[in-house]
């Protein structure tokens, strides 16, 4: 290549080219049946926890996906294998969700106890959307032992409003919601693990 060509090429204007992006590709391989149903409806002790998932300008994100771990009702980790072939009877602590176009997710599961007296109960939660390069990691308390989830490290090291972010509401028996912000006003709280 002649010298005049190669200073024409180093000279051009960079044009920009798609962003990297993450999904949503979450049909593929991701999405089994009962993904959403830790245990089946009418179980005995069953609840729901629901919510939205919501951008920066409080709009819905209808792609994105929920994943949700967590004890069990008598507060045991759950060793059972489940995640793709639910077993009637088991319980795996493990469960999946896709947001619907109006930014919902929706769990079948078992109401979590503390792992340990004095503890308070939640769910460990992953996010994936469009967008975001890596998992975002949070938590879902639920709101019934004011005394424990003031003693709680992670939430007593943040100021009062941030810690709402991270506790549920009780709608009526049986359910419980939590709406989860990816940025802005309200923004979810979201752990990083080293």
């Amino acid at each position: 290549m002649s010298e005049s060509l190669k200073e024409q090429r180093v000279n051009q204007p960079l044009l920009p080219t798609a962003d990297q992006t993450v999904g949503p590709f979450f049909r593929v391989g991701l999405v089994y049946p009962g993904d959403r149903e830790l245990v089946a409806p009418g179980t005995p002790g069953a609840i729901v926890l629901d919510g939205r998932v919501l951008d920066g300008e409080s709009e819905p994100v209808p792609d994105a996906m929920i994943e949700i771990w967590q004890t069990d009702e008598t507060g045991a980790i759950p060793r059972e294998s489940g995640t793709r072939r639910r077993r009637p009877g088991s319980f795996s602590g493990f469960g999946r969700c896709e947001t619907d176009p109006e930014g919902w997710y929706a769990f079948t599961t078992l109401e979590p106890a503390p792992v340990r007296a004095g503890a308070p109960a939640f769910f460990a939660v992953h996010v994936f959307a469009r967008g975001l390069l890596a998992v975002l990691q949070t938590r879902i308390y639920l709101p019934d032992d004011e005394a424990a989830l003031t003693a709680d490290p992670l939430l007593a090291s943040l100021p009062a409003d941030r810690r709402a972010t991270l506790v549920a509401t009780r709608p009526g028996p049986g359910h419980v919601r939590h709406d989860i912000r990816l940025q802005g006003d309200g923004e979810t709280v979201f752990l990083a693990f080293r």
